[in-house]
């Protein structure tokens, strides 16, 4: 029986029940002319740095009398929401000339974090009928002042809010601050400031169904566009012109290799053996490290399959833009139902190589990928804690997590585990290994691993870096990102780049008698993580204004557990290629 076939229909089912709960927990957005939309502000922080958010009211703004909490899912918490009522009261349809939201004496100490906030250019976000607002908190008077004691501060007083609707229903909402009402607040001083804001409605023809779309525009553009398609070319005439290359060679080195071996056959049986097919008796010798090799295995499996589902997700609509949370919501959830895969996996395959402390193995493969995680995400979370960011997770979420491990993810890898040991699958090598294992010559320096694994991963990183830049200015940025399908092709290009480099490279490494391969393919393969992690280094310090101690150690910290990933499920693709290969080339000749 194929339990992993079973588990991936299984995965779909929860987790198309999951992402349809998600979308249908909404309101149904139909209001009446008075009626109360609801209006929720959510954090604030400095504009250059996306995860150093803080809570709306951390700032002295007005309170209103009655602040409520709205109810976040768990996507929404882990995404740094922190949704409460807005002191803004914006009914449907009724338009408001300057209305004051409170009038209050600001002190000495809340001008001094108002005038710290507007230095920063702190951003606020607010969420109107679910669409998302943003506006900054005031601005920097610059002009002519070389000397930055000389820098005025201001402070935003008035908004108006520019709202289109279509019959009964909220389209757009635009909010922009009034240039001319400020509140000076350069000096450490106590000043008096009222608070304003306006309200101006406007019909429109566009139907509620499309008033998302506006938010994907940017990343639809002609000129993203063609730098997105040129991405993809660049990326296909990479794959075109390696392929073609490594087929030509190893289709004609191939060709002579068996013909070169079938008339040695032929001749005298004594003539001593060369190249790849000398060390038959010793290629399919099983690596050092089982056990972790196969819980990488495991582990890089379960990962690409998350991959793909998420791709599938992405590209039925389910993630459009400020969907909030559902991809945070989407990851934890698959990623604890895929848990069976890792363990199905990673212990039919240590069966295989003659593994028996199955139970360990099911433990360093539980431990491998999510080990990393949680010691990062600890330091992280005390960051966030000591920074009072809403990145700091709330103690009932870390509690919901830790049980969706103890009850999901550790019962479904027990599970698979189990499935995969009485699996009573065999290893398929074509030929008998011998008992004691041949010297490896001695190889010039190139032939290394770490050379090798530099060659390997600079392909696959060459036919996508074109495209980081624009999920990193996602990711750890403002931009959005709507454009999966070609995300998809380049992620598919990337995976025939790594097999195919990976492929040749060990066919030169078989031909050079070296045959400890296993763990040189995954290495191989999964190079292309660490080209990604140095191009975080380019990243961080060219193309963005990041700073603070915070925002780089959540930068460098996530995407060290994301490159890992990476890693790890690209080094399983490279080894899966190379297993491919190798059974193929040694099945296709007669040893003895």
């Amino acid at each position: 029986m194929d339990w992993s076939g079973v588990a991936v229909v299984v995965v779909a089912l929860l987790v198309t029940n999951c992402v349809t709960e998600v979308i249908s927990g909404g309101s149904d957005h139909r209001y009446k002319a008075g009626d109360p939309v609801p209006l929720y502000v959510n954090k604030v922080g400095p504009f250059h740095n996306p995860s150093e958010t803080y809570r709306y009211f951390d700032l002295p703004f007005c309170v209103p009398a009655h602040v409520k909490e709205k109810k976040e899912a768990l996507g929404e918490v882990l995404n740094g929401d922190r949704l409460v009522s807005a002191p803004y009261n914006l009914e449907f349809l009724i338009e408001k000339d300057p209305e004051r939201v409170c009038k209050k004496k600001l002190t000495k100490e809340e001008v001094a974090r108002f005038r710290k906030a507007v230095a920063k250019d702190y951003y606020f976000q607010m969420y109107y009928d679910d669409l998302p607002i943003w506006g900054f908190l005031g601005k920097v008077d610059r002009e002519g002042k070389a000397d930055p004691s000389e820098y005025k501060y201001y402070l935003f007083k008035h908004l108006h809010f520019e709202i289109f609707y279509n019959k009964d229903r909220v389209i757009e909402v635009n909010v922009q601050a009034d240039h001319n009402s400020l509140i000076d607040v350069t000096k450490d001083k106590a000043v008096d400031a009222e608070f304003m804001y306006t309200v101006k409605w406007k019909e429109t023809n566009i139907p509620f169904e499309k008033r998302m779309e506006k938010y994907s525009q940017s990343s639809s553009q002609p000129h993203h566009l063609e730098i997105h398609w040129f991405s993809i070319i660049n990326s296909c005439v990479t794959v075109l012109l390696l392929t073609g290359f490594l087929a030509t060679i190893l289709m004609r080195v191939l060709k002579n290799d068996f013909v070169k071996y079938t008339h040695d056959e032929e001749m005298d049986d004594d003539q001593e053996e060369t190249g790849w097919k000398y060390i038959h008796g010793d290629v399919f010798r099983f690596p050092n490290h089982k056990s972790l090799f196969a819980a990488a295995l495991g582990s890089g499996t379960q990962l690409f399959i998350l991959t793909i589902f998420i791709f599938v997700l992405a590209l039925v609509g389910v993630f459009y833009p400020y969907n909030r949370g559902a991809l945070f919501t989407a990851l934890v959830v698959i990623y604890a139902l895929t848990s069976g895969i890792a363990g199905y996996t990673a212990a039919s395959f240590y069966c295989q190589l003659e593994g028996t402390n199955w139970v360990r193995n099911l433990l360093l493969t539980g431990s491998l990928f999510c080990g990393p995680l949680f010691v990062t995400f600890c330091f992280l979370n005390s960051v966030a804690i000591f920074y009072s960011a809403t990145a700091a997770l709330p103690f009932g979420t870390i509690v919901v997590i830790v049980l969706i491990w103890t009850l999901v993810t550790s019962p479904l890898l027990v599970l698979g585990g189990i499935a995969g040991k009485n699996s009573k699958a065999e290893f398929q090598a074509p030929v008998r290994t011998t008992k004691y294992p041949r010297e490896i010559p001695s190889l010039p320096w190139y032939r290394g691993t770490l050379p090798q694994m530099t060659m390997a991963g600079f392909l696959p990183f060459s036919a996508i870096y074109i495209e980081l830049y624009y999920i990193f200015a996602s990711v750890w940025g403002h931009r959005i990102y709507t454009i999966y399908s070609i995300l998809f092709i380049v992620f598919i290009i990337l995976l025939i780049v790594t097999a195919f480099i990976t492929v040749a490279l060990t066919y030169f490494q078989l031909a050079a008698e070296d045959h400890e391969w296993w763990w040189r393919s995954f290495l191989c393969g999964g190079s292309t993580g660490l080209f990604i992690y140095a191009y975080c280094l380019y990243y961080y310090y060219a193309r963005s204004d990041m700073s603070g101690f915070m925002q780089t150690s959540f930068f460098f910290g996530y995407m060290a557990c994301i490159c890992y990933g990476f890693f790890l499920m690209l080094g399983t693709v490279g080894f899966r290629a190379a297993l491919l290969f190798v059974r193929h080339i040694y099945r296709s000749i007669k040893c003895e």
